[in-house]
C-alpha cells in the first residue's frame, strides 16, 4: 500500500515528524523542507501509511522521469524507522521504478540490505557511495541540539583572509554548467550538465570570480537543498578560497533559515579540512546507491 501526501499541509506535517529523525532522516528532511519551500524540482512524497509511515520515499513525478537513462533525474531520497522490513514497500512498481537507471540517496546505511535484494529481485547491479555527513553548527543547534558538545564546534575564526581586489562574491548561472559539470565527481556528462542547469535555476549558488571575471570556485545546492559541488579551477587551488566560498555559502543559507548540510568523501581530507570552519560531522553516513537494470 502506498499514499501519496498531497497538499501543504500534509507535507509540512512530515517535515515536522522527520525531525524527530534527524540526523538519520537528514536527507529526506532537507528535500521536504524545499518541497514546503517552492518545491523547485516538482518532487512528490510517498509513505507506507498515514499519518504513523514508516518508511518515505521522496521521488520527482512520472512526467520528468522520461529518460530511463537519466539517473540524475531518477533519483529517489528514502528514510525508513524499520529498514528490515521496508522491502516489500520499496519493492512496489508505483514507489521506485526498478526499469530505469537510478540512484538512492539516504543518511541510513542500514538500508543496504533492502536495496540489494531489491536489485537482485530487479535483476540489475548497484553501487554503494559512502561519505562523511557534515551539517553546520546553526543547523544542529537548530534541530538536534542534543549533538552539539563543546568540543567540536568549529572555530571559523581561523579563516584565511583573500585578495579582495583579485576576488569578486558572484553567483552563478546556467551558462557556467559546463565549468561545474567538469570537475564535479559524480558528473561530466550531458546527464549531469542538465541535472546541473537544473540547481542553478532552482537554488542560489556561489562562487568566487577571478581577475578575468570568470569563476574560479563555487558551490551549488540540489534538489534536496543539500550543499555541493564545490571546487576550484586548478590554477587557483591551495589559496584556501573554497572555505571562503562555503563560509559565505553557509551564513546566506542559514540567513534564509534553509537546514544546511553538505557531504565530503572520506579520502578528501582537503574538502574535511575546508568545512571544519563552519560543519561538523555527523555520527550517521551520506549514502548514495547507483543502479542500473541489465
Amino acid at each position: 500500500k502506498m499514499i501519496h501526501l498531497q497538499g501543504p499541509q500534509m507535507l509540512k506535517m512530515l517535515e515536522k515528524s522527520l525531525r524527530k529523525s534527524l540526523p538519520e532522516a537528514l536527507k529526506v528532511y532537507g528535500t521536504v523542507f524545499h518541497m514546503n519551500q517552492e518545491n523547485p524540482f516538482n518532487l512528490k512524497a510517498l509513505v507506507d501509511k498515514w499519518p504513523d509511515f514508516e518508511t518515505v520515499v521522496i521521488r520527482p513525478q512520472e512526467q520528468e522521469m522520461t529518460d530511463d537513462l537519466d539517473h540524475y533525474t531518477n533519483t529517489y531520497q528514502i528514510y525508513s524507522k524499520n529498514p528490515k522490513k521496508c522491502q516489500e514497500f520499496l519493492g512496489l512498481p508505483e514507489v521506485i521504478n526498478w526499469k530505469q537507471h537510478l540512484q538512492i540517496q539516504s543518511s541510513q546505511s542500514s538500508l543496504r540490505t533492502a536495496i540489494q535484494n531489491l536489485a537482485a529481485t530487479n535483476s540489475g547491479k548497484v553501487k554503494q557511495t559512502q561519505n562523511i555527513l557534515y551539517a553546520t553548527v546553526k543547523t544542529v543547534k537548530e534541530l538536534i541540539p542534543s549533538m552539539l558538545d563543546a568540543k567540536n564546534i568549529p572555530n571559523s575564526d581561523k579563516l584565511k583572509s583573500i585578495n579582495q581586489e583579485m576576488f569578486k562574491y558572484s553567483s552563478l548561472d546556467v551558462t557556467h554548467a559546463a565549468l561545474v559539470n567538469k570537475f564535479w565527481l559524480f558528473g561530466g556528462n550531458e546527464k549531469s550538465q542538465r541535472f546541473i542547469e537544473h540547481c542553478l535555476q532552482a537554488f542560489p549558488s556561489f562562487c568566487l570570480l577571478g581577475a578575468e571575471g570568470t569563476p574560479v570556485c563555487w558551490s551549488l545546492m540540489d534538489q534536496t537543498g543539500e550543499t555541493r559541488m564545490a571546487a576550484t579551477v586548478p590554477e587557483y587551488r591551495n589559496q584556501g578560497l573554497v572555505a571562503h566560498i562555503l563560509y559565505t555559502q553557509v551564513q546566506a543559507l542559514e540567513k534564509l533559515g534553509f537546514p544546511v548540510y553538505s557531504h565530503v568523501a572520506k579520502d578528501n581530507h582537503f574538502m574535511q579540512r575546508a568545512n571544519k570552519n563552519t560543519s561538523i560531522p555527523l555520527p550517521c553516513d551520506w549514502n548514495q546507491w547507483d543502479y542500473v537494470p541489465l
